[in-house]
């Protein structure tokens, strides 16, 4: 029997769970594991403030808690990695965030990675990430394309942003990679980095290829990694 990749969308817009189910088209492969991305029903319609956050993590986990027998791992698609330690503890299989995953992956296709927000209020949530994460010293910045989650689907402006952003990351900060900060963001990759010429990480992606990986060799989280 297959295990399932679960891959929730802790925000509410159906709009953003369709593009992260779009995106994990490429890793669907014919002997599974399954990959499924769900909705978080009780979640606000973005994920934009500390508060956002918070909100999200008692039903996030209870939601994780309901799959667990089905499951084989869960992604966290929702750049703040909500709940993610929270989760851990409540559950048996791996648990990974996009935000953390995003990170290490980029590390791995470049010396330094820089990253594009949706709003300037999600940088310094997103700066204690990495300084609890200790990749500072190859992080050179992170700007914000300052449009909500809900607008994202307007696609000519949000690309033209990104684009514009990106660029700046790249000649104005060094940055030899790209990682995307939003789990809303996850249709523009491709022209992303078709445009910018550097590797593009699209975070719901990384963390769905480690959660295959997991389930696949049957790796499950090491005791006391949720603290």
């Amino acid at each position: 029997m297959r295990s399932t990749v679960f891959v929730i969308n802790p925000n509410s817009t159906e709009a953003v769970t369709a593009g992260i189910d779009a995106a994990m088209a490429p890793l669907r492969m014919a002997g599974g594991p399954d990959i499924r991305c769900l909705t978080l029903a009780e979640g606000p319609p973005g994920i934009q403030t500390q508060r956002d956050v918070e909100s999200v993590i008692p039903p996030l986990a209870h939601l994780a808690q309901s799959l667990e027998e089905e499951a084989g791992a869960f992604v966290i698609a929702c750049f703040s990695d909500p709940g993610l330690h929270l989760v851990r503890e409540t559950v048996r299989r791996p648990v990974l965030g996009i935000s953390e995953c995003g990170v290490l992956t980029a590390l791995t296709l470049g010396q330094t990675f820089g990253v594009i927000a949706i709003l300037q209020g999600s940088i310094p949530r997103h700066l204690r990430t990495w300084g609890a994460m200790g990749v500072l010293d190859r992080f050179v910045g992170e700007m914000a394309i300052d449009i909500p989650v809900t607008e994202l689907i307007d696609a000519e402006r949000t690309l033209a942003r990104m684009i514009e952003v990106g660029r700046r990351l790249r000649d104005e900060r060094q940055a030899q990679v790209i990682v995307m900060g939003c789990a809303g963001m996850a249709a523009y990759r491709a022209p992303l980095q078709r445009a910018l010429g550097i590797p593009v990480v699209e975070p719901s992606q990384a963390a769905a290829v480690m959660a295959l990986g997991r389930v696949r060799l049957d790796w499950e989280m090491a005791a006391g990694s949720a603290a």
